[in-house]
């Protein structure tokens, strides 16, 4: 039986193209940090939080798609809660929003 474990990641309060590089090779190595651990406890979920960012643009949406494809892959499910209406109006705009929280997930 495969127990859900969740732990608490989360993004910066700014995310902006110039960064952006930065801050998914922060991002990416705390995700596959995350993951390994909680495949080794059994678990099967992390969680993104999007509550301190403040300041982004659309390199937000690329980090959070590449975040979602590096936790699929890690066989590990990805959660991403408080995120900032202007976030969630970018992404539905984008097309992405369905990809990043599905419907079932509160945000």
């Amino acid at each position: 039986m495969k127990l859900t474990t969740t732990t608490m990641l989360k993004l910066p309060n700014s995310t902006r193209m110039a960064h952006a590089g930065q801050a998914w090779t922060a991002l990416q190595a705390s995700l596959r940090a995350e993951s390994m651990q909680i495949r080794s406890a059994a678990g099967s979920a992390m969680t993104l939080s999007a509550a301190d960012l403040k300041d982004f643009d659309s390199s937000a949406l690329s980090l959070l798609l590449s975040a979602k494809r590096l936790s699929v892959a890690e066989g590990v499910e990805l959660k991403i809660v408080d995120v900032p209406a202007q976030l969630q109006e970018l992404a539905r705009v984008y097309g992405v929003a369905d990809l990043l929280w599905p419907a079932a997930v509160s945000i």
